[in-house]
């Protein structure tokens, strides 16, 4: 009886001390920020309205937002016009760079080719396909794959872009490469017409010195502007350029008739 007295004593001395008030709001006992600060909440609920009608004052019209976006998208379309052929050209030669180099070869001799027989042949005559099909195979199967490794070659030995290392490349590729592959060029071309081994070296002795004076004439100018400024993974794709008009003389001196032996 005394322990229930006593603990019936101590609830009404904590009674008389926090009010039953303070219980009932339980975030005046916690901190008086919160009370402010519900306070704020609540006035910021009331101004919501007003922002809201705010907002749809400045509100952007759809005919101008429809405007910007066609501009917008009329200028990516035409930048990815004027650069799209180039960059996907890029990725292919980084992805598959031997196939990208021989099929650009290829397709730069067949124009080559058909531009010479365009000049030579009369307008009543027909193009010669199966020439143009040498033309096509040669520089599918061997100038482009050359190309690929001459260059890269090259970069290896002379990794600098100077002068010296520039007028060294030029050296190489007069002294080595042209004359390997014209001599190539010649030699395939006549066989795949049905020339002998003595026809073509009858051919090589009438038409190689010539075409490697004109080359001299033409190839250094071509040759400093691909080695001086051009990177390494494009310099095939600038020398088909300009092999072009360099193709057009070589497929013409191919295509003449072949020399007569002189027999004893």
């Amino acid at each position: 009886m005394s322990g229930s007295l006593r603990r019936f004593a101590a609830i009404t001395r904590l009674s008389q001390k926090q009010p039953f008030a303070d219980l009932a709001d339980p975030i005046n006992r916690i901190h008086p920020f919160l009370k402010n600060r519900t306070k704020t909440q609540a006035r910021e609920y009331v101004r919501f309205p007003n922002v809201v009608r705010k907002v749809r004052e400045y509100e952007i019209s759809p005919s101008l937002f429809s405007s910007s976006f066609s501009s917008s998208s009329s200028s990516s379309t035409a930048s990815f016009g004027k650069l799209g052929f180039v960059g996907w050209y890029l990725g292919m030669v980084k992805s598959w760079p031997v196939l990208t180099k021989s099929v650009t070869s290829s397709a730069i001799y067949v124009a080559a080719d058909l531009s010479s027989q365009t000049i030579s042949k009369s307008s009543s005559e027909p193009y010669d396909l199966v020439r143009t099909s040498r033309m096509a195979g040669y520089g599918l199967l061997i100038l482009g794959p050359s190309l690929h490794l001459w260059f890269n070659l090259m970069s290896k030995l002379f990794p600098k872009r100077d002068l010296i290392s520039t007028l060294k490349k030029m050296a190489m590729g007069q002294l080595l490469y042209g004359p390997t592959m014209t001599v190539v060029f010649f030699s395939l071309n006549a066989r795949l017409q049905g020339e002998s081994g003595d026809e073509i070296v009858s051919r090589l002795k009438r038409d190689l010195l010539p075409t490697m004076l004109n080359g001299i004439m033409y190839w250094p100018f071509c040759d400093f502007i691909t080695f001086r400024f051009v990177p390494v993974h494009l310099q095939p794709l600038v020398s088909n350029s300009f092999s072009y008009l360099w193709t057009v003389y070589m497929t013409y001196m191919a295509s003449l008739e072949k020399p007569v032996s002189i027999t004893c």
